[in-house]
């Protein structure tokens, strides 16, 4: 525990040092890494104000913002880690919108020969190893463990999970071949080519998925911060989602 502390401790200087650098200090999802770094770059070519990310787990930038780290904005992967800010009091509710939505899929080596039609072939013998992000926390290990959970096979599951500090942890634990496969948002499955979808969870099968985004209460930038905000909510923004396979709100 002492160690998670110095850990976070030094997380939350090395954010400060880099958000004195930047116009705006963005704190967001690891799964929203692609899409908003070709946004800010097309902010920064029409704007001139540069952006600065953090890019981590939902739960691990909350507990930084908890902790005094100096972020403008904040995208989270869940309502959870959100609500968890709001009544911390941390967030401007008046700036609060759920802007994506995504889905679940299950993923394999690009190789591999794996087949699955259902949450149910997770517990079989052809797996025998499965990344998640970290399912007590992360969201989309939070979603992965709900999705089992209502077909009941999580019990099943659980002594194969490979917990991954985020969701592109877990996605490169699949790349790599270390596991047979790895559940992860559709979007992160997209961006590489050493992994293949071999299920996707419907829809209407799985947890609902939405990214609310808001400014901070703490904003060190408040001005810069509802630009680049008010950028995020623009159509311009909206196409570069898509783009990366989010269905924008």
């Amino acid at each position: 525990m002492k160690r998670f502390f110095q850990i976070l401790a030094m997380a939350c200087v090395t954010a400060a040092t880099v958000a004195a650098r930047a116009d705006v200090t963005v704190f967001a999802a690891a799964s929203l890494t692609d899409s908003l770094k070709s946004i800010a770059h097309d902010y920064q070519k029409e704007t001139g104000r540069s952006v600065v990310f953090n890019f981590e787990a939902s739960s691990t930038l909350a507990r930084q913002i908890e902790a005094g780290a100096p972020a403008d904005i904040f995208f989270s992967a869940d309502e959870t880690q959100m609500d968890r800010l709001a009544e911390r009091g941390l967030i401007d509710p008046a700036t609060r919108l759920d802007r994506l939505r995504n889905t679940l899929v299950v993923v394999a080596p690009a190789d591999s020969a794996l087949q699955i039609q259902s949450a149910t072939d997770l517990a079989g013998d052809g797996v025998k190893q499965i990344a998640l992000a970290d399912p007590k926390a992360v969201p989309a290990g939070v979603y992965a463990k709900q999705w089992l959970e209502r077909y009941h096979v999580w019990d099943a599951v659980k002594p194969k999970v490979v917990p991954a500090e985020n969701v592109r942890a877990a996605l490169a634990a699949v790349a790599s071949g270390n596991v047979d496969a790895g559940v992860v948002y559709k979007t992160d499955a997209a961006i590489s080519k050493s992994v293949k979808i071999v299920y996707e969870v419907p829809r209407a099968d799985g947890p609902a998925i939405r990214y609310p985004v808001a400014m901070t209460k703490t904003s060190e930038h408040p001005e810069e911060a509802k630009r680049f905000l008010e950028y995020i909510e623009s159509q311009k923004a909206a196409r570069v989602f898509e783009r990366y396979g989010f269905d924008v709100q």
